[in-house]
């Protein structure tokens, strides 16, 4: 089992108007994986990252980073994490190598030209390294803060939703650098509301929404749960109760009884759907209508919700 680098136990934050930001959120990063943390916006997940990186103070909890409080000793938990935030926040005046090498000083850092150009090359961004950041686009931009982020060479990288707003080409070559870091051995932490991109890359995953740590899951155990697909059979009359001779569908009735609905797997190899319309029709149930959806990560989150509140 790889080690824990990065403890969150029991983390709440409340702000003074009232508003519970995080509730209670417990989470173990392992050491060299890639975690993505996903929620609808307002789920709270840039509200935790803040909150580990000490850009935020936590109302109850702790937080340890590499063995280190995050609170208490904060010097030496913040050297071991480069944050990328979803918000642009350079001098737009200065150059691309002196903001680089300026936010490598700031963590005490000796100079390391040879690091600091590799870098920039490896973000496309050696040839612009003259550039003043206010010339650039806004891909080059987001480049500039993954530069910053780990000029002082971190453990931990935080990608605060890093493919917001992004063409394809710079998000492929995000996901292409995440890779390549994670072989460093960095550790990755990445917030995102697009199931692909941690479909893509992530290890593990985490559901986040009101602040609430929902699950945390392999990526693979995740992703059959996303495979699973709904059949809706709208009845030509309505239903009190299913027929134990369905029993095996483990069907629901939805919609006051109008509405027989199935959920399967769609990679499996049988879905049982040709055994059900049989069964319906031995058994004289008529529909007249029959549609298919995919499961949604919004139904995930629909359904984990309601089993929270049940």
């Amino acid at each position: 089992m790889p080690e824990t680098i990065l403890a969150v136990r029991g983390v709440s934050k409340t702000y003074g108007s009232g508003h519970h930001a995080l509730d209670d959120v417990t989470l173990d990063i392992r050491r060299g994986e890639i975690f993505a943390l996903l929620g609808p916006n307002g789920a709270g997940k840039s509200t935790l990252i803040n909150t580990i990186c000490g850009v935020v103070t936590p109302t109850a909890g702790t937080i340890t980073v590499g063995g280190h409080d995050a609170v208490r000793d904060y010097k030496p938990s913040r050297m071991m994490i480069g944050l990328v935030p979803q918000e642009l926040s350079v001098d737009m005046f200065e150059t691309v190598l002196a903001t680089v090498k300026f936010s490598r000083r700031l963590f005490g850092r000796s100079a390391h030209d040879a690091y600091i150009e590799q870098l920039l090359r490896d973000l496309s961004l050696w040839d612009k390294r003259g550039a003043k950041i206010m010339e650039l686009s806004g891909g080059m931009k987001r480049r500039v803060l993954i530069a910053k982020a780990l000029s002082h060479e971190p453990d931990i990288l935080f990608l605060d939703e890093p493919t917001a707003g992004v063409d394809v080409s710079l998000r492929r070559d995000m996901w292409k650098l995440i890779g390549s870091l994670r072989e460093r051995g960095v550790t990755i932490i990445l917030t995102t509301h697009y199931i692909e991109e941690a479909e893509e890359m992530a290890d593990r995953v985490g559901v986040i929404t009101g602040g609430k740590l929902l699950l945390v899951e392999d990526k693979a155990e995740l992703m059959k749960k996303l495979g699973k697909r709904e059949m809706d059979l709208a009845l030509q009359e309505p239903m009190e109760a299913i027929p134990p001779e369905l029993a095996e569908w483990h069907l629901s009735l939805e919609n006051d009884g109008h509405t027989l609905r199935y959920v399967f797997d769609a990679q499996a190899e049988r879905t049982g759907i040709p055994s059900l319309l049989r069964k319906l029709n031995d058994l004289e149930i008529g529909f007249k209508d029959l549609e298919t959806s995919k499961s949604s990560l919004e139904d995930i989150f629909v359904g984990l919700t309601a089993k929270k509140a049940g």
